[in-house]
Order: C-alpha cells, then structure tokens, then sequence
C-alpha cells in the first residue's frame, strides 16, 4: 500500500529501518481487516495492536511495528482528508462569495451609468431652459430620467384568477428590477461589510418610496428547503403576529399566488400594530431558480380587499420576496428585498423616524431572515447539542415563546382576552386583565411541591418613556447585570410563586432577601446578537412559613442589542419566571424592556461605559463637564423605551394586585431615569471617566486618608503625581493605574470603595461594590495568603501579599504581580477601613 502524507512516509521509513528495509505489502483482505480494526479504534495501545494480531490470525504474519505505522498512516490519511473536504467547502464559499460580489459589482455599474446619464440630461435640459423663455418638454424629460424612483401605475384588474395572475407577473418582473436591477438606488449599510464569514451584503435604499432594503447571502440550504423557511414568516420574524393564507391558486407553470392576511407587532405603546393583504407568488425560473415575491392588493388594482380592522393599521408591501439561486457544490445563493410603506404619519411624529429608517428595516426583518437562514443551516452541518442537553433549534423556540409572549402583552390585542382597566387619574401606566382561559391553560399545572396553582387571571401593567442621550445597549447592559438596581425582591418572589405553588401569601409580607444573581448562559446566536441565559436569585428566608417559597428564583432571560456599534438595532431585556426543570412547554410570562433607538446615527460611546455608572450616581447631576474639559462630540440621540411586565393572580385580589403593579412600573421608571441621567454623556465623559466635580465630600476626604496611611506606613507615596486639594487627590486616585479598593472592618468584609482600575477589575460598579465580600474574589491559595497576613495588617498596619489569582463579580479569573494592604487612619487614628492594591492586574 503506497504512503500518501508526509508523516506516514517518515514513519515508514523509520520501520523499515528497523525491519533490515523490509517493505510489507497488505493483501486486501489483511486491508479490510485493518480498515475494520480501525473504525473500532483508530489509535490502538501496543497492547491493544498485540491482541488485534492475536484475534485475526490474517494478520499473524505481520509485526506489531508495522501494524503500529499501517494506523498511524491511517490516521494521517483521515486528517488529510478532513482538511482536503474543509478547503473544498471554503473554496467553494469564496467562489461563490466572488461570484456574487461580481454581480453586485455590475448592479452598481449600471446604477452609476443611469446616474450619470440622468445627471447630464438634467444640466442639459436645465441649461437649455434658462436660454429658453418657454420649453414645455423640460419637466417630462425630467421626469422620465427619474422614473425609476416612482411607484408604477398599474391598471386596474379584476379578482379573477386571470387577473391575479397578471398582477403576480407585474410583482415578479418589479421584484427582479429592485433584486438584481436599478429599479432601487442601493446604498451599503452602515457598519456591515460584506464577507464569506459575515451575514451577507446588506444594503438600503436612497430616495425611493417608503422603506427598503436588500441583502445577498450564502446559506448552506437547498433552494426549495430555503423558500420553505422564509413562506414561515412567524418562525423567524418576532413581530410578525399571524399569516393566514385565504386562498391558493395553481398556474399553469406549476407555481402557486396565494392571498394572505399579515399582522404585525406594535413595537412600542405609542403606536398602533400593522396589518397587511398580500398577494405573494412562487415560481421556479428558467435557468432553476426559486422566486417568491410578494405585494399589497389595493383597491387601484380592483383585486381581492378586506375592510379595516379594529386596532390595525393598514400597511403597504411594495413588490419585495426572496430570490433564491442553486449554488455550484450545494447551498444557495438568496437575494432578499423587503419593501414596504409603513404608515408613519399614524405615530406620533417622535416615533416616526422608527417608521420611516430603512436601517431599521434592514436589522428587524431582511437581516433576520438571513441570520434563521445561517443558523439552521448551521444546526444541520453541526446537530450539537448545548447547555442543559438542549439543541439550538429548542433555545430559539424558548427565545421566540419569550418574545412573542412579551410582544402579546405589549399589544393587549381584544381577540386574546385582553381588557383595558380604568386608571387612577394618571395616564403613566396602562393596566391590562386577561381572563381568557386559553392564555391561563399553560399556568394551571401542579408541582412536584403538591400544590396547585389556583391564578386565574393575567395583569399586565406597561408603559412607554422618551430618552435623551442615553446609549440603548449600556443602558440594557446595567439593567441586565444589575438588577437590584430596579427591582423589587418580593415582587419577584410573588411572581414565581404565582405560577409555581398556589397557597401564597400577598406581596408586602417578608419573603427574604436576595442574596446576588448568578448568570448562567444557555446559547447565544451565531452572530452574538442574542443571549439566551437562566438567571438564579439566591433567597434567604426569615421564617418556616417561607418554606413554600422556592429558595433559588429562576428566571429565563433573553438579551438581545448588546452591540454598542450595531446602527439602528433594538435593545431588548426580557426574562419570565420558570421551574428548574426548564421544560420546553414550561409556561411563561414575559415581562421586560424594549429600548428602541430614534436616530440613525451611531452613537460615540465606549464598551466600558456601564463599569462608570456608580461614580455619575453618587456625583449626582453636578457634573456637566467631563474630566478632560472636551464636550463631548456624539451629538444627542433620542430613544423609545417601553415597558412591560404580567402578573398572575387569583380573580377576588384584582384591586390590589392593579395597585401594586401600578406603584412598581412607576418605581422602576423613576429607577430608569435616574440610571439613565448618570450615563447620559453630561455625567459620563468621551472616555467614560468620572466627571467633574468629582464625587462626594465624603470620597474626598476618603481618598486623603488611603493616600496619608500608605505615606505613613511605607515611606513613600500612594500617588506619583497630585495636585494639594481633595478634588486633585481623588482625580489622582481615581485614574491610578493599579486596582485600589477598600473593605469594611467587620467579620464578614465587604467592599466599600474602589477607583476606576478597581472597578475594572472587579467588574461592577460603586452602586454594585457593597454586595461583594472580600472572601468572594479570591481563590482557596489566595484566601490562606490573606488569614496569613491578616494578623500583620492588623498589627503592623500593612502587608504585602504574594501574586496570584482573584475572580471578578462575573466569576473570571484575575491574576495579579502583587497586592499590598494597610490599614486607613481617620483624623483621630482610629482603623476607618482596610485598602488593598492590586499591582500589575490582568484577566487569565
């Protein structure tokens, strides 16, 4: 048998050194007989290959160094051919890539060449009618060169299948114009660039009716199974509420029109959802490719219409759908177009920019159908399994139940049950009730505990607020990773009893106290747009009745908009209460925030601006000026966020439960708020520094004390360089490039102050500090280290501890060079706290 790789013929050669350059040649049968031996085990022991020999006496005549080259030979071949397999699958995705990047290359030729045409017919034209007094053709030769930015009329047809048809031809032939022609001028996307490894070339529209825009991608699907998913708006687009096909009619080339009725989502409170009729036609194209496109019947058209409909907005699609093209080796190449008009003079006019942003378009509906497309794609390739023995395509269904439920009480539509309660003289919060058995069937289940959950009715209490400034994706970051910050412990408690265990006391009676949230992910998407995670509360109880309550709180959370550089992308924060099993039809009610951006621009912003929020807190709103004196360049930028939050309850507590919903979604807006003031860019400065004036009294004197005790105890001082008074002393401190920290003197330490490199660190913020202990970020040797040198700090007044590891409050290992501590003297010399310094500080 001939060696075919490098190592095997070393290896080769190496035996038959060994053998006096003896070669062995395999018969096919002792081939077989390898080949089988192999795919049992592919690296045998020497014990192993002695008693293969042993047990298939065909291979008696053979030595076991032989036996040992002929395996690692095999081996090398299977690696070759793996690499051989992964470089042909690459090479045809950039091939494929080129191909369509070709294409577009073209597209943009011809859009530049009708450009420049047009523009040299108008100079003419212009020019010729400033010399002329009177030239009638000017304006028809005007409008002919922009003709492709009008809407076309169409004549009028009947509903017959004839006329149908005929509208579906006019649908197909528009579709391509904008797929793959000039009928749309096509702009890039701002902050999408087109690779074999990206979502695909995403672009949107300039100066054409309504809203559009337009990707190219490759998925790993065959055509027909891609046409499949993309019909199934429901299972990937999050605000499309419903499709219902009223009619399908055959053609006679074998495609099918069919008549659909689409509702959408509102996104927010402050507008109403979307509805459209649609006509969509599917067809295969001459050269096999799939086409499916779709279009609004209007009354113009005489086609099919259906009157208004209560708490809808009647929508237009313009001729969009889905291009999808076989590609050389497997796969597909798609071209996706979404078109549409969206109404926006039925918002009010600070939410209109939502409706009339093509980016908005492109992130919420074209790049999410080329992201489902990528991830089953990427299901099938893979079939792994994640967190918990749960396959992705069973998290996106737990993320899209979390969703949908969220956008259900969102909408409070009348056909699902929802009621609208009066409210008590303030318009601030609405107050839904659902007593529709069908929304309750998932909730009325029993638990292993015995009792049955007796709530027979859903509150669901929501609001919507304008922000100034406020970057969505830090503000969704802190909300996330700091929840006591705004909620409420005993809400919380109530919220998963309600839906758990049925004898419960009402809120307002002391269920315990949380002590920490840990996060534990469960899957996030391909492009790390989406966090699916399980949120464990950790409850102390103060009494045996608490025996009921469950000790851990669950939550299952849905982050999504976390990228501070994503233009246009939705901020999302929706979590629900859940039993530990974690079953896929566990029921659910969604409560949360949805932050929506209003402005197209990108906002200036830093990754690490959360880690600031504590310090603009406790600075209060006197810091309008950033450290370093700059204004701060990224404009103001406006968003919308709504939010929403369900409570299940028995039908005789209604009144209080309207009351404590109202009084919560009120406290958790004053909580946004005020959030939302300490990281506007007025309180933050360009790098995310502390503002000025800088802190507290009580930080300014603090911070004299920690560098006057380092003086006193080590001769030297804390600080290389700072000015004489308190302000210069903390801004020294404050931007200290070690990680310095201070902890209570108490039995169980906790941490009371830190500057900026601590905060890092430690990943939190002043507001968060106080809830780690000291023990907390340090390992087992650490922790020995530190009750070593306790006595000494005590005693001496410092001590200088040895490098090693430490954790962050997100639980990532830190290591550091070295860690000094001493104790801080106040004015009279009494111990006011211990401070440690972390040298020389990075994350493993």
């Amino acid at each position: 048998m001939s060696m075919s790789c490098k190592n095997g013929s070393a290896a080769a050669a190496s035996s038959g050194s060994m053998d006096n350059g003896k070669y062995v040649r395999y018969t096919p049968e002792q081939v077989e007989a390898l080949e089988r031996l192999y795919h049992e085990c592919p690296k045998p022991s020497s014990i192993r290959r002695q008693q293969l020999i042993r047990e298939c006496p065909i291979l008696s005549h053979i030595e076991p160094k032989q036996i040992k080259v002929w395996f690692q030979n095999r081996r090398c071949r299977e690696k070759q051919r793996k690499e051989s397999s992964r470089l042909q699958s690459v090479n045809r995705k950039l091939t494929a890539m080129n191909k369509l990047l070709m294409e577009e290359n073209d597209r943009l030729q011809k859009q530049v060449s009708n450009l420049v045409y047009e523009n040299t017919y108008f100079r003419q034209h212009t020019h010729n009618n400033a010399l002329s007094t009177k030239d009638t053709s000017c304006e028809s030769v005007v409008t002919s060169g922009q003709h492709h930015h009008l809407t076309p009329q169409h004549p009028p047809r009947d509903a017959s299948p004839a006329g149908l048809l005929s509208i579906a031809e006019d649908t197909l032939t528009e579709f391509l114009s904008k797929a793959t022609g000039t009928a749309v001028e096509w702009v890039q996307m701002p902050g999408m660039k087109p690779g074999p490894d990206s979502v695909g070339i995403v672009a949107i529209s300039h100066g054409c009716t309504g809203v559009a825009a337009r990707a190219c991608g490759l998925v790993g699907l065959e055509p027909t199974r891609v046409a499949e998913i993309l019909k199934d708006r429901t299972s990937w687009f999050r605000d499309c509420r419903s499709v219902d096909v009223m009619n399908v009619l055959p053609t006679a080339s074998g495609g099918t029109v069919e008549l659909l009725y689409m509702q959408l989502y509102a996104p927010t409170t402050l507008a109403p959802a979307r509805d459209f009729l649609l006509l969509r036609y599917s067809s295969v194209m001459d050269d096999g490719s799939l086409v499916v496109c779709e279009r609004s019947l209007s009354n113009t058209q005489n086609g099919p219409s259906m009157p208004p409909v209560q708490n809808f907005v009647r929508a237009e699609m313009l001729p969009s759908g889905y291009l999808i093209r076989p590609c050389d080796g497997g796969g597909s190449i798609i071209h996706i177009v979404d078109h549409m008009n969206l109404e926006a003079s039925s918002v009010p006019e600070v939410l209109r920019p939502l409706y009339e942003s093509s980016t908005v378009l492109a992130q919420k509906t074209t790049m999410a159908a080329l992201r489902q497309l990528r991830q089953i794609a990427q299901d099938v390739s893979q079939s792994n399994v994640t967190n918990m023995g749960r396959r992705p395509a069973a998290l996106r269904a737990l993320s899209q139940r979390l969703t949908r439920g969220f956008n259900e009480a969102l909408n409070g539509f009348s056909d699902e049950g929802w009621s609208l309660m009066g409210n008590d003289g303030m318009d601030d919060v609405t107050i839904l009730v659902n007593s529709n058995p069908d929304k309750l069937m998932g909730l009325n289940v029993s638990f292993t505990n015995g009792y049955p959950s007796v709530s027979n009715s859903v509150l669901c209490a929501k609001a919507s607020m304008l922000l100034q400034n406020v970057p969505p994706a830090i503000l969704l970051r802190f909300l996330r990773e700091h929840r006591s910050e705004w909620a409420d412990n005993n809400i919380d408690a109530y919220s998963a009893a309600a839906i758990k265990v049925g004898p419960c006391n009402f809120i307002g009676s002391r269920v315990g106290n949380f002590g920490g949230q840990v996060i534990l992910p469960l899957a996030h998407t391909m492009e790390h747009e989406e966090l699916l995670e399980v949120i464990k509360l950790e409850v102390v109880g103060h009494s045996p009745e608490d025996a009921i309550m469950p000790r851990d709180l669950l939550l299952l959370q849905l982050c999504s908009g976390m990228d501070e550089n994503a233009v246009g992308t939705c901020a999302e924060l929706i979590f629900a209460p859940i039993d530990a099993s974690l079953a896929d039809d566990a029921p659910l009610l969604p409560s949360g925030f949805r932050i929506i951006p209003l402005d197209s621009g990108k906002e200036n912003s830093s990754p690490n601006r959360t880690l600031d929020l504590a310090s603009a807190l406790e600075t209060g709103t006197t810091g309008n000026k950033s450290s370093s004196g700059d204004a701060v360049t990224g404009g103001s930028t406006r968003s919308v966020m709504t939010i929403a939050f369900q409570f299940a309850f028995e039908s005789h507590m209604q009144e209080n439960v309207t009351m404590m919903a109202r009084q919560y979604v009120r406290s958790i807006i004053s909580s946004v708020q005020r959030v939302a003031l300490a990281l506007s860019p007025s309180n933050l400065g360009t790098q995310g520094s502390l503002g000025s004036p800088l802190g507290t009294p009580e930080a300014h004197i603090l911070a004299r004390w920690i560098c006057q005790s380092y003086r006193n105890y080590m001769g030297v001082e804390l600080l290389k360089s700072s000015g004489e008074g308190s302000e210069s002393i903390l801004k020294a401190l404050w931007h200290q490039s070690d990680a310095i920290m201070c902890c209570s003197m108490k039995a169980l330490p906790v941490f009371t102050f830190a500057n900026q490199a601590g905060l890092d660190m430690l990943e939190t913020t002043l507001v968060a500090l106080q809830d780690i202990t000291l023990e907390k970020i340090f390992d087992d040797h650490g922790r020995k280290n530190l009750c070593s040198e306790f006595p000494q700090i005590m005693q001496q007044g410092f001590a200088c501890i040895q490098g090693g590891i430490c954790l962050s409050s997100m639980g990532r290992p830190i290591s550091y060079e070295r860690a000094v501590a001493w104790k801080v003297l106040n004015e009279d010399n009494n111990a006011h706290c211990i401070c440690f310094m972390f040298v020389n500080w990075s994350f493993v």
